[in-house]
């Protein structure tokens, strides 16, 4: 096991942070507006954001770097801006971080599909390689590659950040199929487990996707075909879209007693996804004795 790795398990769950686009929206992002580039225009906001999470008890944050890719940025003619964004990202995050939580930089997908050859594998291990690389060099901890549905793109992923010599946590989104525990490109628990551990992935996830009270299974699927830690960053509960904006109607202390089975399970870390603020986070580092002053 990496060493960063198991030091932090030395103590578990670990918890990490919770939302930063719906979050970001409620500072002001405007809709269909790449979050990513708040950390040129509005860092203040950003690393206010950050700091709240530390505050609230995460001992891992991420970046605001999730669209920070070439394929997912150039949609928005900023591609050109690529390291920039990406160093940015991982600078605000190490400022609210201090000594009190690590920073893992977010990679999410590239926004277009292999199968349907709007992108090529090569194209997908340029750009994850020049945005693992210039995450490394601005300083993270590790990487986590987030909100995967393509088990392809999530390999290519996980050897790009590999390359760089840093740690990478690798999760999926499992929304799909009768019991919804499938990607929507079909992607099983066991195969998503099976394939990222023979990858070299450090640690292995589910995020996003659904509700905290709908994550045990997701846990059990994955611990049941790997010796990988477990990463869950469940949402805030099924959203309600009201005047087009998302709305989620749980509650962080629901959504701390829904996540006690997963401590009790054995999850490593712990935090959550669209929908989830600060408070969430407060809620779930009361639950795993993390609570700071």
């Amino acid at each position: 096991m990496n060493a960063l790795i198991q030091k932090l398990l030395a103590r578990k769950p670990v918890i990490t942070d919770g939302a930063w686009g719906t979050e970001l929206q409620r500072l002001g992002l405007g809709a269909g507006r790449p979050a990513d580039i708040w950390n040129l225009e509005h860092p203040e906001r950003v690393e206010a954001l950050a700091r709240a999470y530390v505050d609230a008890g995460s001992r891992v944050i991420l970046t605001n770097t999730f669209q920070a890719n070439r394929i997912a940025l150039g949609r928005h003619g900023l591609a050109e801006h690529i390291v920039e964004i990406n160093r940015a990202g991982v600078e605000i995050s190490r400022r609210a971080a201090g000594e009190r939580a690590c920073v893992f930089a977010s990679m999410g997908p590239s926004g277009k599909l292999l199968v349907s050859g709007d992108v090529t594998e090569a194209e997908l291990e340029r750009a994850f390689a020049e945005q693992a690389q210039a995450l490394a060099a601005a300083g993270a901890d590790a990487v986590a590659i987030e909100t995967m549905s393509d088990l392809e793109e999530a390999r290519l992923a996980v050897s790009a950040v590999r390359a760089t010599g840093l740690p990478v946590v690798a999760c999926m989104a499992f929304d799909s199929g009768r019991n919804r525990d499938r990607t929507m490109m079909g992607v099983t628990l066991q195969q998503a487990a099976t394939i990222l551990t023979a990858a070299g992935t450090d640690v292995i996830g589910a995020n996003c996707g659904q509700g905290v009270e709908r994550f045990l299974p997701l846990y059990n699927g994955l611990a049941a075909a790997t010796d990988c830690p477990i990463w869950l960053k469940p949402n805030a509960g099924p959203p309600e879209l009201i005047d087009s904006r998302a709305v989620y109607r749980t509650t962080a202390e629901e959504f701390a007693r829904a996540a006690a089975p997963l401590c009790e399970a054995g999850a490593a870390f712990i935090g959550g996804c669209c929908g989830t603020t600060p408070e969430f986070i407060r809620a779930l580092a009361i639950l795993a004795g993390e609570a700071r002053m």
